[in-house]
């Protein structure tokens, strides 16, 4: 009640403030007569009745130039409380005011718009924001609103019509947003097995944002179930020039497609590049497995503790006990036993991606953030990062990696 208290507060000192700047005009008027509504209304707040004190103060607060810009004020303050429909029913009183200028009429119909979002009202909120389009007024905000509405509807098609739009109206680049719609096209092509419209749908991807690096797995992953692994491994490598962050995502494909071609000894050379450029835990794990089955499990223990101790990182701690107890290393057996059982249970709980943009987390990979809506933002954690500061490299300086460095 008293956080009401103090947002309607200003709206009724502005309505006081009206009322006795108008009874002043009005010499007739007598000083009881003067602002019977002011006290009206602060009654009904103070009896914990706010709906009619809002009626109250509204009444008071005729629409003409002067108060406009208090009704939209008053109104966005309800929306962003979360009182969607106070917010609403000023704003439709407001458009229903005759004598409303062209901007003002259109300030309100783009304020009402946004109340039916935050609403859910989305068909409403899309009338509104085309009158607006047809208006010519408020376009950018409007094709913004509308951009959102889309999306939330999934409807891509009308999405890639508004990107474009705005980017003539704005300037303002759309084309990795557009990437990522053409691929969630491809993605619904594919559920319908329709190959030739996927396949253009990625190449309208890749045309839109030569580094989405969706439409690179996409296409990729295409090829592999394809039967062709040659072109998958092809397709999926661009994913390092793209964005090396994405390497953990693509490297056991890629590792498959080695494998079914048989060449074991081509694939262990491009982990290692790999290794040499990225330092990527993905592909100090894979080169572990490979060191393993080449020298056995003293020597991959002794690669992965020597990379551990530049880079933490809890799945390769957690290889690394698995190592240890492997090839039998008694001292202190259950102690390993219990902390890989608790690296385990951190490594299913861990959000294993975050947002580059605004910090939310994930479990799995979201092309689109949930939280911020921004595109190809969430990325794979690496190390411990979250939880220390990365150690300065000291790769040169272990013997043991030294030794396995190409």
């Amino acid at each position: 009640m008293m956080e009401l208290f103090w947002l309607l507060l200003p709206v009724a000192a502005a309505s006081g403030w009206w009322a006795a700047k108008r009874s002043i005009s009005r010499q007739e008027v007598t000083a009881a007569e003067r602002s019977p509504g002011y006290f009206s209304g602060l009654n009904y707040l103070l009896n914990e009745q706010p709906d009619k004190a809002i009626d109250v103060f509204i009444k008071m607060l005729e629409v003409d130039s002067d108060t406009v810009e208090t009704h939209l004020a008053l109104g966005n303050l309800f929306r962003r409380r979360g009182e969607v429909d106070r917010a609403i029913r000023i704003h439709q009183n407001l458009i229903a005011r005759p004598m409303l200028n062209r901007e003002q009429r259109a300030q309100a119909l783009l304020e009402l718009g946004r109340d039916y979002m935050k609403a859910g009202l989305f068909d409403r909120a899309e009338s509104l924001f085309n009158e607006l389009g047809e208006m010519n007024m408020f376009q950018a905000q409007a094709l913004e609103n509308l951009l959102t509405i889309y999306q939330q509807e999934k409807d891509w098609e009308k999405c890639l019509q508004v990107a474009k739009r705005l980017e003539q109206r704005t300037g303002i680049s759309r084309r990795r947003e557009c990437a990522h719609y053409y691929c969630e096209l491809a993605e619904e092509a594919q559920l319908r097995k329709d190959l030739v419209k996927t396949t253009k749908l990625l190449k309208k991807a890749h045309l839109s944002d030569e580094s989405c690096v969706r439409a690179t797995i996409l296409q990729g992953r295409i090829e592999a179930m394809n039967g062709s692994p040659k072109s998958a491994i092809r397709t999926l490598r661009q994913v390092e020039k793209q964005d090396s962050a994405y390497l953990s995502e693509v490297l056991p494909e890629i590792i498959d497609c080695y494998r079914e071609l048989g060449n074991r000894a081509e694939l262990v050379k491009y982990l290692r590049k790999l290794y040499e450029r990225h330092h990527s835990i993905s592909s100090v794990l894979a080169l572990t497995d490979f060191i393993q089955e080449d020298e056995g499990d003293e020597a991959a223990l002794r690669f992965l503790s020597g990379y551990l101790h530049a880079h933490p990182h809890l799945e390769g701690l957690n290889r690394m006990v698995g190592l240890s107890l492997k090839s039998g290393h008694t001292d202190g057996w259950g102690s390993l036993q219990i902390l890989q059982q608790v690296l385990t249970k951190l490594l299913d709980h861990r959000a294993a991606y975050q947002c580059v943009s605004c910090g939310f987390t994930a479990k799995t990979l979201h092309w689109q953030c949930p939280s911020c809506k921004s595109w190809s933002s969430i990325k794979p954690r690496d190390g411990l990062d979250e939880i220390c500061p990365r150690l300065p490299p000291q790769i040169d300086q272990n013997p043991t990696l030294a030794r396995h460095n190409p």
